[in-house]
């Protein structure tokens, strides 16, 4: 007796802390989805006042230590190619490959090893079995045009100082068939710096030089000369078809394969690429005090050079040559009055915190703070939509860094003063880029490869923005939990009752119904392949056709596997609401491996529309105004959240509402689809079958 009495004085147990917590927060899953909700949206908006100036990660690069000797010559030698190119132009002989023999002639000259480079082209079209494909880049083009051949100028400059291991390239991407004033100019100050390097004696890289053919776009030329020079093809030229070749063109029978004893037809290669630099002479620009220089960084699927790579040519190209540099921006964003209301709060907060304490420096005027919030909305859109901005995006797909910047000059160009002013400091400033570049021991990788910009000397790197897609994803797993578990709350006293509706296997048909949404979510995904074949199909027409095909294929799986409305008294909302948070959120937390941009924009969007969506029954409940607020959030949410229709807002964001409409949506999907972004894969297997899913929620008898 007294052993029985001790054994029920003894106190209960208490659970673990990480129990106790977890069954906290899952009875009180709305309260923390709204908190962390807002607080990931607040994180997001705060990221222009979170930014870093950028700095140089790698000492070895020491950007400016060297004075450029750069000098008149090498611009005389850029105006003399500019005026033959000119005159060739106007004497019409841009049929054949006039323009290339004329470059290949000047780089052979100067004591360069050359050759030509032919590749084919092809037009744009649908391909599911070479989605991620390195083999279908070389195939991506920018034109509608039928497959056609191209022709790159190559030179290559072995390093007095090297062994022939590293090399840095330089592109000049050109209109072979239509040379512009601007396309002469870059490739005048191409081969001005060329023939620089040439001359040079500190070199320890190899320096090759692309004269991109890009008639047919510039990242065709530029990822077929890729290919070739990684996965090398061992045959003879003169096995190629003439129709390749070009012979009929540009050769004579008599030294069709030789230039100064040199044949000009054999691939040949330099080293591994350390570094490579796009250049290009774009557009006069009046309005503006200073010569513009943009970076464009972004390639496919969110991947971006180090860091370090645009920090040496933003100090070199500000601090040394007095360029203004630019990146992209929204504009539609700078001018928005609730950005900039946003900003003003910010920017009191900022002030108010600095009487308080001197020290508590965070402030940023509202005009800064639109103009940040508008550039990283342009880098998080670039990136999540994982097609590159340029012929650099090619060079990141063999994990090379490498980054665009086009020379825009406040005066027009016609004047040949100003082609020299201009040509000197653009070819300084490229000169200063390939010295830092040549004190390199390694490949870029002390600074960062995860940041956005939110200015040309600001960034914000990856430990800071995914703090709040980390806010916004956090309460998927936990409403996930407490929907599942059927909580039997009595007021919380650490301990909780948790029936898991296991026994009659009940769940077994919310599982089903997702993974018969995924599967009708597949095959709509592949459909364009086969819509893309039916000739003189517009776009308008196209998405029409995928929209009748994709409803009646979902018809077809309801009758064959059985519509989720048909058990509806076996399955509960609240475990499909379950099912598909976590399918949800393992797709979020895969597609944040591929491209965190595309996640990001994705936990935007997505999250809200799971945490609210309820059936619609359910708003027939409970007071007036919270029902119409509930049945208001949730249609809201349902149009925002429809796949189409965030495609479509976020195109008119970035380009404008002008040209939207129904074809814009087989347009975007087609152009996802070419260039292998990975966001098609998010938006039609992960977005799309949530859509669908919240629909079926919320229409659930």
């Amino acid at each position: 007796m007294p052993a029985e009495k001790d054994e029920a004085k003894e106190p209960r147990a208490r659970p673990r802390l990480i129990i106790f917590m977890a069954s906290f927060l899952v009875s009180h899953s709305t309260l923390f989805s709204v908190v962390c909700c807002i607080a990931g949206l607040i994180a997001l908006l705060l990221l222009p006042i979170l930014a870093k100036s950028t700095y140089i990660s790698e000492n070895a690069l020491m950007p400016g230590s060297a004075n450029p000797v750069f000098s008149g010559q090498d611009v005389s030698e850029a105006s003399r190619l500019v005026k033959d190119i000119t005159e060739t132009q106007k004497m019409g002989k841009t049929t054949g490959i006039e323009i290339q023999r004329l470059i290949i002639q000047r780089m052979a000259d100067v004591g360069a090893e050359v050759y030509y480079h032919k590749f084919q082209s092809q037009s744009n079209q649908f391909h599911p079995f070479r989605f991620f494909s390195c083999d279908s880049n070389s195939a991506v083009t920018e034109s509608n045009s039928n497959t056609s051949n191209g022709l790159n100028t190559v030179g290559i400059i072995r390093a007095p100082r090297g062994d022939g291991k590293e090399a840095i390239v330089l592109v000049t991407p050109y209109n072979s068939e239509y040379v512009k004033l601007n396309d002469a100019l870059s490739l005048g100050l191409g081969f001005s710096i060329f023939s620089h390097l040439s001359r040079v004696s500190w070199l320890a890289k190899d320096i090759l030089w692309l004269a991109a053919d890009s008639r047919y776009g510039e990242y065709s030329s530029v990822s077929a000369w890729l290919k070739d020079y990684h996965n090398p093809v061992f045959f003879s030229s003169e096995n190629v078809d003439a129709n390749v070749t070009h012979d009929k063109d540009f050769l004579n029978m008599e030294n069709k394969n030789m230039l100064n004893g040199r044949n000009v037809d054999v691939f040949k290669r330099a080293g591994t690429m350390a570094a490579a630099m796009v250049f290009k002479v774009g557009e006069a620009m009046e309005r503006d005090p200073r010569d513009i220089l943009t970076i464009y960084a972004e390639a496919s699927n969110g991947q971006m050079p180090n860091l370090d790579l645009i920090n040496v040519v933003h100090y070199l190209a500000v601090h040394r040559q007095g360029f203004r540099v630019n990146i992209g921006k929204l504009a539609s964003l700078v001018n928005s009055a609730w950005l900039n209301l946003v900003g003003q709060i910010l920017e009191w907060l900022g002030n108010l915190a600095k009487n308080l304490n001197p020290k508590w420096n965070f402030g940023i005027s509202s005009a800064d703070y639109a103009e940040g919030a508008a550039t990283v909305a342009s880098s998080m859109y670039h990136q999540a939509l994982g097609v590159p901005t340029g012929s650099h995006g090619a060079f990141r797909d063999y994990q090379v860094d490498a980054i665009t910047f086009s020379f825009s000059s406040r005066f027009y160009l016609n004047n040949e003063n100003m082609q020299s002013s201009f040509i000197l400091r653009g070819g300084r400033l490229i000169e200063g880029v390939i010295r830092s570049v040549n004190n390199l021991l390694e490949k870029f990788h002390q600074s960062f490869f995860l940041y956005m910009m939110t200015a040309p000397n600001k960034f914000v790197s990856v430990g800071v923005y995914m703090i709040g897609f980390a806010l916004l994803a956090l309460p998927l797993p936990v409403v996930a939990a407490s929907l599942f578990l059927n909580h039997k709350a009595t007021g919380f006293t650490g301990t909780e009752e948790a029936k898991i509706a296991f026994g009659s296997w009940q769940w077994l048909y919310a599982a089903k119904t997702v993974l018969m949404i995924d599967l009708w979510a597949l095959i709509a995904s592949l459909m364009p392949y086969f819509i893309s074949q039916i000739p003189n199909i517009s776009p308008t027409e196209s998405t029409l056709l995928w929209v009748a095909l994709s409803v009646s294929i979902l018809a077809v799986l309801y009758v064959i596997l059985g519509s989720p409305y048909s058990h509806s008294g076996n399955v509960e909302w609240q475990t499909l609401k379950a099912f598909v948070i976590a399918s949800v959120t393992i797709g979020m937390g895969l597609m944040s491996i591929i491209n965190f941009a595309t996640a990001q924009i994705g936990a935007l969007l997505i999250v809200p529309m799971c945490l609210v969506v309820r059936p619609l029954k359910k708003h027939m409940q409970g007071a007036l105004i919270l029902r119409a607020l509930s049945l208001v959030c949730n249609l809201v949410m349902v149009v925002i959240g429809f796949p189409p229709a965030a495609l479509l807002l976020m195109k008119g964001f970035s380009e404008g509402f002008e040209g939207v409409g129904i074809g814009a949506v087989w347009e975007v999907a087609e152009f996802l689809w070419v260039w292998n972004s990975a966001t098609y894969l998010y938006v039609f297997l992960v977005h799309l079958p949530c859509w669908v899913l919240c629909i079926h929620i919320l229409l659930h008898p």
